[in-house]
């Protein structure tokens, strides 16, 4: 009789273990069965790549300084000689493709939890969230893979795919549409996300979209889209009409007096008043920006910064480096992530602003210049000036008669009438 109670007990013991194994998940997932654990999936809902290496040396801003030093010497070189990059190490255009598609998987796994968990007073705001992320993430993916928005093109041009559902299978097969029906579904989640945005969800704002970053990005989609009502209807919702205390002040005494590394952080700072979205991406920008082959240059330093320019005065931007090997304006504080407490290895990261105040004004003088709004863009390039531009580095000072732009300023230097 006791070897037989003994037994029943061990029976039911094990039938207890093996159904608590077999009622877990066998890749231990995390269930989205609350609010709480949807938000903190929405934290991978933002490309933690950077695009800014391969963009910058494909740019205007970047000449051939016949050395390097740099550890991206593919990422640097063959953008700046318009060749593939062959390669999806961090920095790589593959890798923000990669990490792009993983931020939209992180959205539309969200949204399918919201789903089922019914649409309240909790999780309308998770859903704005997650619908402009993925709103972001695809536009990112349409400038960066695909033409331009052409209104009279783009219903042919080849876009990329727009993934709406969570992946089910290993290997799934996407048409890639075009760019029209791209932007038709971008447009979609913005306008249906942005209302659902509660920015006091959030304990630290600026790595989330709040209201004021999601207009921000809307100026910049419309923009895109050549709908200049549009971008300037948002960009007057995100900050208000008067942008003047959100842009950088790189010509008053206070940002002379800070130290190098100290500029590096305030750049990406979320103390920093322009930075309206910020994320964290796997990067060693910040380390390969002065000794890149391909960058900053003495003579785009003569033309951009030291030449003649429409104001007169000269840009206030700090240049580091004594040197053309090494000039560069300190931004982006390197985060380096130890593998162990006491190894010599480890992951870079860079704190990436995706969205600031300083793009946020130049896009919407542009949207006004687009419809003959002149007056209006006039008045926001001068805000601009107003934060960038001084008499020279020994007498640091704005002055807005000898600086700002009017249209005979502009008619004068760039011989075009407005």
């Amino acid at each position: 009789m006791k070897t037989t109670v003994i037994l029943t007990l061990l029976s039911a013991f094990l039938l207890l273990g093996c159904s608590k194994f077999l009622e877990t998940p066998p890749d231990l997932r995390t269930e989205l069965d609350s609010p709480s654990k949807i938000a903190e999936l929405l934290t991978s809902a933002y490309p933690r790549g950077n695009y800014i290496p391969f963009t910058e040396s494909a740019s205007d801003n970047a000449g051939d300084k016949g050395m390097t030093s740099s550890s991206n010497v593919q990422t640097n070189m063959n953008p700046w000689m318009f060749l593939d990059v062959e390669t999806n190490d961090s920095d790589s255009p593959t890798y923000y493709w990669y990490t792009a598609y993983k931020a939209i998987s992180a959205s539309n796994h969200a949204l399918e939890a919201i789903e089922k968990l019914g649409l309240n007073k909790q999780t309308a705001s998770l859903k704005g969230e997650a619908l402009l992320t993925r709103a972001y993430a695809h536009h990112m993916l349409a400038i960066l893979y695909c033409k331009d928005y052409e209104p009279e093109t783009s219903a042919s041009d080849p876009g990329i795919p727009f993934i709406d559902k969570p992946e089910k299978f290993v290997l799934n097969k996407y048409e890639r549409g075009t760019v029209k029906g791209l932007y038709d579904l971008i447009e979609k989640d913005i306008v249906e996300g942005l209302p659902l945005l509660d920015d006091n969800r959030y304990k630290v704002k600026k790595y989330h979209f709040t209201k004021t970053a999601a207009h921000a990005f809307a100026t910049r989609f419309y923009l895109f889209k050549h709908n200049y009502t549009k971008a300037v209807e948002h960009a007057n919702l995100a900050l208000g009409e008067n942008l003047y205390n959100y842009i950088r002040p790189v010509n008053n005494r206070a940002f002379a007096a800070m130290e190098y590394l100290t500029l590096q952080q305030w750049y990406s700072s979320t103390d920093n008043p322009t930075n309206l979205l910020i994320v964290e991406a796997v990067s060693s920008w910040g380390r390969d920006l002065p000794f890149n082959r391909f960058g900053f240059t003495a003579p785009i330093l003569g033309e951009l910064i030291f030449g003649d320019n429409i104001t007169t005065g000269r840009f206030a931007y700090p240049i580091y480096g004594g040197t053309d090997y090494s000039l560069n304006i300190p931004k982006f504080r390197e985060h380096f992530v130890k593998g162990s407490l006491n190894a010599a290895y480890g992951i870079p990261y860079n704190m990436i602003p995706l969205l600031t105040a300083d793009e946020l004004l130049l896009n919407r003088a542009e949207a006004y210049a687009r419809v003959k709004n002149y007056d209006k863009a006039i008045a926001d390039l001068n805000t601009f000036i107003s934060r960038k531009v001084y008499h020279s580095a020994d007498l640091p000072v704005y002055e807005p008669n000898g600086h700002n732009v009017n249209p005979t300023r502009i008619n004068g230097f760039y011989g075009v009438l407005i």
